[in-house]
């Protein structure tokens, strides 16, 4: 028991006063014995002894009286230690697309929702925040309606994420208690089994629990096959539980243009085929419908006209290797001689290739730079007789690269750079024993430019970023077998496709992705998509003739977007949300460190304010007076 002021309790020691006058006033008597009056004698005694009975019920009663009295007015309580310390709240709603999980008929969101409205004091001040919205220092009342109708979404935060959101919302003050709760069904990719350590902050977890349910969602497509007239698109569909079979449909537009059914092996994955005729624009959409989660049942692609990628080979010796990778079907292709170079033709090319020429002239050197700095790709294959300065006047632009010299030492092509963005999804592992080819003779080159494929001295045979490449070796079959080497194909093409970011069939929100568009923008003239009513301009950055779009963040919501020109429609580009919340794998909140797992908002909500109760207790020492004084005049009425 505690007090609110504990002060007046020094009032008890006059509760002595009484004490000591009741027992002065206790005098003795003298007795007096009466021969003939024996009988009188005894009745006088017996009320002596009653006399003295009934004053020290009444000292006793007394005393209760003003005890009771003096407690009440110190205002005692029961609370628990930090009852009087200022308490803030933080509450996190997950509204990750996971949490469209149903539950008795409605998702865990809304049940989350719902509950948290009901159990939660009207008056109580609070902070909360999503994976969308903060709300801080409000009551129920602001933010009932927002929440009522919160939305889901493709952002989630992880748990470490959450703890330096709340941090944000709660005060500087040390003294304050501090409780996040974190409302969430804990998916394993916020992979997270240890919250950081809080010093002052009490992390309550509230597990959002789902019925057992199917769930079949459509991962990703791809074109597996192509011919003269027809393109086969294919999608890979991935089920939780064990599901026979589903009807998948593919929608032009609106236009539903073919159906077939997916069924499911031991693996619980199924892949279905859909054939679309070649060289036709197609906005397209693949759906099915299953009971679980809603947002992994629709796939957005687009098939646009394919612009071919411009290539311009200066060269004075064989070019039917480069040709044969920079095939027709996807590339334009120009070769000439430097002796015959139209210079007004390279703004309008996407990739420059100087193929084994002796001589860079200043005039050539000036027309590139002003080209990669207008955005165009260039790949450089020096020749046996290099000028090295001519070549360095050129590639002193670049990486700060330099020609010392030339060894005709001969070496082997062993190391390759895997993490290059230039061999991504090239290779499925990492190939360690495969035939390296080599060259008998290659220029000494110091340069910041990462390296791609290296000697086994670890100097760079092919080095370069950023549309800017540059091989350190003639590539002809006298100096070098690499022509002959499987990673000539992948290597050369993917420096040919990468001088112009064609629209992909799809990317993936939340993802950096970069869109090449052939036109020319005028002053004060952006980019911009849209989708109904929704109008972004993305990043953009203008050169001669294209501009690259570069989404990040935006846009919010899956679809298939126009890229407009004021009101010229230039093509289109689809994205979608990321599947990793499909795989429906959970973390046992039991095991999380540093919080305390709960079952219900309620119950929590109910014990986070029992432990701000304050149980007064001056009422009961009221009651107990009032007994004393009720029982004092009882004694004085009835007593004999």
């Amino acid at each position: 028991m505690q007090f609110k002021y504990p002060e007046l309790l020094w009032a008890l020691f006059l509760l002595l006063v009484p004490l000591f006058i009741h027992l002065f006033q206790l005098r003795r008597f003298k007795k007096t014995p009466f021969t003939n009056v024996a009988m009188l004698q005894k009745v006088k005694t017996q009320s002596k002894k009653a006399k003295n009975l009934k004053k020290w019920l009444l000292l006793i009663t007394r005393l209760l009286l003003f005890t009771a009295l003096i407690i009440a007015f110190a205002q005692p309580y029961f609370a628990k230690k930090d009852v009087f310390k200022k308490r803030e709240t933080v509450i996190y709603i997950d509204n990750s697309f996971s949490m469209q999980a149903p539950n008795n008929g409605t998702s865990i969101l809304q049940s989350a929702v719902q509950e948290l409205v009901k159990n939660t004091p009207k008056e109580k001040v609070f902070s909360l925040f999503t994976n969308t919205s903060t709300y801080k220092n409000v009551v129920l009342k602001e933010i009932q309606n927002n929440l009522l109708s919160l939305e889901h979404s493709s952002n989630q935060l992880h748990l470490n994420d959450v703890l330096l959101k709340a941090n944000t919302l709660f005060s500087s003050n040390n003294n304050s208690i501090k409780d996040l709760i974190i409302v969430s069904d804990f998916q394993q990719k916020t992979n997270a089994v240890s919250l950081d350590s809080t010093k002052n902050i009490n992390v309550y977890t509230v597990k959002q629990k789902t019925n057992n349910f199917n769930n079949i969602s459509i991962d990703s497509i791809y074109i597996s096959n192509t011919d003269a007239s027809n393109i086969e698109l294919s999608a890979n569909l991935t089920a939780n539980n064990n599901v026979k079979n589903t009807a998948v449909a593919l929608y032009n537009n609106d236009t539903l243009i073919a159906k077939t059914s997916a069924l499911f092996n031991s693996s619980k994955k199924a892949e279905v085929n859909f054939t679309l005729p070649k060289d036709v624009k197609i906005n397209g959409k693949i759906e099915l419908t299953d009971t679980g989660l809603l947002y992994d049942n629709s796939f957005f692609f687009n098939i646009n006209k394919r612009e071919k990628i411009k290539v311009l080979t200066i060269s004075n010796t064989d070019n039917n290797f480069l040709n044969k990778i920079f095939t027709e079907d996807e590339f334009t292709t120009t070769t000439t001689t430097i002796n015959q170079l139209n210079y007004s033709k390279i703004p309008s090319q996407n990739l420059i290739v100087l193929n084994e020429v002796d001589l860079i002239p200043e005039s050539l050197k000036n027309a590139i730079v002003s080209f990669t700095k207008n955005g165009g790709s260039l790949l450089i294959i020096p020749s046996l007789q290099t000028d090295a300065n001519s070549y360095n006047n050129l590639l002193s632009n670049y990486f700060k690269t330099n020609i010392k010299g030339t060894t005709k030492i001969e070496r082997k092509i062993t190391g390759i750079n895997f993490s290059h963005t230039l061999y991504k999804n090239v290779f499925q592992k990492r190939v360690t024993n495969f035939q390296y080819p080599t060259v008998n003779s290659s220029l000494i080159v110091t340069s910041s430019a990462p390296s791609i494929l290296s000697y086994q001295d670890g100097s760079p045979f092919l080095l370069g970023a950023n549309g800017v490449y540059f091989f350190t070796s003639s590539l002809t079959t006298k100096n070098s077998n690499f022509k002959g080497s499987p990673l000539i194909v992948p290597t050369l093409y993917n420096i040919g496709y990468s001088s112009f970011n064609i629209p992909k069939l799809y990317a993936t929100l939340n993802k950096t992705t970069n869109v090449d568009v052939e036109t020319k923008l005028d002053k004060d003239v952006v980019l911009k998509i849209t989708k109904g009513k929704t109008e972004i301009i993305p990043q953009q950055q203008a050169f001669t003739n294209k501009a690259t779009l570069t989404f990040s963040n935006t846009p919010k919501k899956a679809g298939i977007y126009k890229i407009k020109k004021a009101d010229t429609e230039l093509g289109s580009i689809s994205f979608n949300y990321n599947r990793d919340e499909s795989k429906l794998q959970y973390i046992d909140t039991n095991t999380i460190i540093n919080s305390k797992n709960n079952d219900s908002i309620g119950q929590l909500l109910i014990k986070l304010e029992n432990n701000q109760k304050v149980h007064e207790l001056w009422k009961w020492f009221v009651i107990f007076a009032l007994f004393f004084l009720v029982l004092e005049v009882l004694i004085q009425k009835y007593f004999k």
